[in-house]
């Protein structure tokens, strides 16, 4: 009989030092930082993917048919119904279910309890009878994408003419508005003047003046100088500042060291030079993004132009322009989604390539320079 030797005996295991307790923390807190991480970034797709529901639909429905428009049975993707072409007539395809399996086959004999069918794999075995109600049946479709619709918004809306509006109006007022706004708020940046706090309050508080209760009174002056239809009432304003630019452009001036301005003048430099070598080049994504807020606005401005272009259809912009397609061409959705898609293509391209002056330009304040 064997005999069995004692275990040896395992000595304790060392207690854990603080060590492994601050590695299990750190792990954990690892591990919660991104849980939230992936959280908050599910969170920023579901919000991007409701802003840009819009625009893709418009996309997709420009590439779209009348007839698919209208058929509420249609795919969502530009699709047309898949027809077969049999003794001289076309059918359209409809998804049959018989003996036990779902079969594609054209519908050619509608009748109300009953339907004749004709395969089109095999057309030589003559029609089928299938029992059963036929509009029911989920009809057969295939990629179409109707390219003729860019074109014939193109000619019909005259879309190089409003581009060439929108162009000249949003260039000339966007350079105007800039440029207006950097002197002003230059002036409130650097300069000291008597009522210097109580003029930019004042400035400031137009921001929150609704446009409607200047509007009447502007149209009257501006009819009174004989504007009204002309591109003066609504590029002039532009030249006299904004205070919501003027705000932003203020803003990124006061972090410009003031170093840069003394070693200027110490250089023999006066304000007019200091402004324009100095202020300026510093100030570059400060003016892209006030650039771009403003381009933007005008190109998408559309009660401005509504009033003061009426009865100038030469002078009308993109907006105007669409406007009027839309009441001309209610019935035709696709083409009106084709030359919106259009007027979208310029300021997305802009916005893409400018995006990072843009961004820079937003974050006006606690910069260190």
């Amino acid at each position: 009989m064997a005999v069995r030797k004692p275990a040896t005996p395992q000595p304790p295991a060392p207690p854990r030092g603080p060590e492994s307790y601050g590695s299990a923390e750190r792990q954990a807190a690892a591990y919660r930082g991104l849980i939230v991480k992936i959280l908050f970034t599910s969170f920023v797709l579901v919000i991007l993917l409701l802003y840009i529901m819009p625009l893709g639909y418009s996309f997709i429905t420009s590439f779209k048919s009348k007839s698919q428009v209208s058929d509420v049975n249609a795919p969502v993707l530009p699709s047309a119904r898949v027809t077969f072409d049999w003794e001289g007539e076309s059918y359209e395809v409809y998804e049959v279910p018989i003996e036990g399996e779902t079969r594609e086959l054209a519908l050619t004999v509608r009748r109300r309890d009953h339907a004749f069918f004709v395969d089109p794999q095999n057309p030589g075995a003559g029609e089928i009878r299938w029992e059963g109600r036929w509009r029911s049946l989920d009809p057969v479709y295939e990629l179409a994408f109707q390219w003729g619709n860019y074109p014939t918004a193109f000619e019909f809306i005259d879309f190089l003419q409003l581009l060439r509006n929108t162009l000249f109006y949003a260039i000339v007022t966007t350079f105007a508005a800039t440029s207006s706004a950097a002197i002003v708020a230059y002036g409130f940046a650097r300069f000291r003047f008597p009522l210097k706090g109580l003029l930019f309050m004042v400035l400031i508080s137009t921001i929150i003046l609704p446009s409607q209760a200047t509007l009447v009174p502007q149209y009257a002056v501006f009819f009174q100088f004989g504007w009204v239809g002309t591109w003066l009432p609504l590029i002039i304003p532009t030249f006299f500042s904004n205070a919501y630019n003027v705000f932003l452009l203020r803003q990124y001036f006061l972090t410009i060291p003031t170093e840069l301005e003394e070693a200027a003048r110490i250089d023999g430099a006066g304000p007019i030079r200091t402004f324009v070598q100095i202020i300026l080049p510093q100030a570059v994504p400060a003016l892209i993004a006030v650039s771009l807020f403003h381009f933007f606005f005008a190109w998408n401005d559309f009660f401005g132009p509504l009033i003061y272009l009426a009865g100038n259809d030469n002078l009308q912009p993109l907006s105007v322009g669409l406007f009027r397609f839309n009441g001309l061409y209610a019935t035709e959705p696709q083409l009106i989604q084709a030359a919106s898609v259009m007027t979208m293509i310029i300021p997305l391209l802009i916005f893409f390539f400018a995006q990072r002056f843009f961004m820079q330009g937003v974050v006006v304040t606690g910069v260190d320079k």
